[in-house]
């Protein structure tokens, strides 16, 4: 929580006007302090009618009078807007002004000489409409115009400050809507008002549109700092705040969970410590999928449920790469024991996902899967917005006593030269790590726990085999070798590892 943005008493919860928007209360602490004027910020395009629509038909929906004031598009456009989002305008009142109207009603203004106009007349005319209405919620769409018939930034202000005046002593949310023709800028602007939310939009090179917003400023208000990501949907605007794992404690009880095969728990100590996160590093194609399907499998088995999130790997290749290996997930996922959550990196915001995992978590889930994050590392390209990203998301986790595998594929198949796109090792309780061997003229596959802070684990690297009871077998200890992880291993010993 941002501290420093309390600069006056609380405000009651009681006394806020909520956005409709189930994300930005929770950012704001539950919705907008009653009675003040708001500014909202963004390029043209990016939500903000949207935004203000939601704002009204709650208003709408408490059986407030609501008003918006349309000064660029008209009422034909922003019913558009409504309808492209299944909504009725019906209860808000629309009054619509435009620049042009003004010009044309004055024969000594022309379209050339819009500082000429008379933005007193222009104010006076909205304030007069505006009274016969008296409205608790009103929108202005948008203050680019009142700067067009102003022509003068000083004069522009002194009707901005008259018109936060006006509403100072009538029970009233006004909320102004800026496409930041001026520039970003305009502190003089943002210091007139109460709050300030701006809303940014970004185009990656490959992919849908990446939205964000950010509340600069809101007077005597705690709210949650930074940025936040949000798509506009059908259904209005979804807000996604930024995690914050100190904010989501809980209780549970600090216990070892099996992971379905007897040996690997034997490898890891026990089992998987719940609440633990576990990272599992290897080449492609070495089993790391496959072990995370089986501990899956192990958690509904007990009575919990789980969720994979697959950025790689389609749900129906799942299903039929598990079930050959003797792991059926099916009637699980059919039961709703397990979710199974394609994600395409291309459409992925980071904040979306978070949310996601989130959903699942308060939902029950007590298993969560990331296949693979060299997925999850395309939809957020910055390395070091990843790894915080990530810490605070496997924090929220752990807090939660919900067990998190991490799966990284590594680059090479073999050898010294295998190497990782990030480091996660730090970030994880538990490490496992998986490698292909050469051995009588067969590659075969090992696997070996390299790290557990939750204690002692067993240091030997054994060979693994998928198939057979389970979907997976794992052996001995491959005591017999030495240089099993260089892919070229040196047996020093007659008996034969398979025996």
């Amino acid at each position: 929580m941002n501290q420093n943005a309390v600069t006056e008493a609380p405000i009651s919860l009681t006394d806020r006007a909520s956005t409709n928007i189930d994300g930005l209360d929770d950012i704001l602490g539950g919705g907008l302090p009653r009675n003040r004027l708001y500014l909202v910020q963004g390029d043209p395009g990016v939500g903000k009618t949207t935004l203000s629509l939601q704002f009204l038909l709650n208003g709408i929906a408490q059986g407030e009078r609501v008003m918006y004031v349309t000064l660029s598009e008209t009422i034909e456009e922003i019913e558009g807007v409504a309808q492209s989002h299944g909504w009725s305008l019906e209860g808000i009142a629309l009054h619509e002004h435009s620049a042009g109207d003004q010009l044309q009603s004055d024969a000594q203004h022309t379209i050339f000489h819009a500082s000429e106009v008379d933005l007193t007349e222009t104010i006076t005319g909205l304030m007069d409409a505006i009274d016969q209405i008296r409205p608790s919620r009103i929108v202005f769409d948008s203050l680019s115009e009142l700067r067009l018939l102003a022509g003068d930034p000083l004069r522009y202000r002194r009707e901005i400050l008259s018109l936060k005046h006006h509403f100072a002593g009538q029970s009233c949310t006004v909320m102004l809507l800026d496409d930041l023709t001026s520039g970003t800028g305009d502190l003089q602007l943002q210091s007139l008002c109460h709050g300030v939310i701006l809303l940014e939009q970004a185009s990656p090179v490959y992919g849908s549109d990446q939205r964000r917003l950010r509340v600069t400023k809101m007077r005597g208000l705690q709210f949650r700092s930074g940025y936040h990501d949000f798509a506009v949907r059908t259904g209005g605007l979804q807000v996604y705040p930024r995690l914050v794992a100190a904010e989501h404690r809980a209780v549970f009880t600090a216990e070892m969970d099996s992971t379905g095969i007897k040996e690997l728990d034997a490898l890891l100590g026990g089992g998987l410590d719940r609440g633990a996160s576990a990272a599992f590093l290897g080449p492609s194609g070495s089993g790391k999928s496959t072990i995370a399907s089986r501990v899956v499998l192990s958690t509904v088995e007990r009575g919990d449920r789980a969720a994979i999130y697959s950025f790689d790997e389609s749900p129906a290749m799942l299903y039929a790469r598990s079930a050959g290996l003797g792991i059926n997930l099916m009637p699980h996922i059919e039961s709703g024991s397990i979710t199974v959550q394609a994600i395409d990196p291309s459409e992925l915001m980071p904040g979306e996902f978070v949310h996601n995992v989130r959903q699942a978590v308060e939902n029950g889930v007590k298993t969560v899967v990331i296949d693979s994050l060299t997925g999850y590392l395309n939809a957020m390209p910055e390395e070091r917005a990843m790894m915080l990203v990530l810490h605070e998301l496997l924090t929220y986790l752990g807090q939660r006593g919900v067990t998190s595998i991490l799966i990284m594929t590594q680059h090479g198949m073999m050898g010294s030269g295998m190497s990782s796109v990030v480091d996660i090792s730090y970030l994880s309780d538990t490490v496992l790590l998986f490698r292909y061997f050469e051995h009588a003229g067969e590659v075969r596959q090992a696997i070996s726990v390299f790290k557990r802070r939750g204690g002692a684990h067993e240091r030997s690297i054994r060979e693994m085999t998928l198939g057979g009871p389970g979907g997976v077998t794992i052996g001995e200890p491959l005591r017999q070798f030495r240089g099993v992880f260089t892919g070229v291993p040196v047996y020093e010993h007659e008996r034969d590892p398979k025996q």
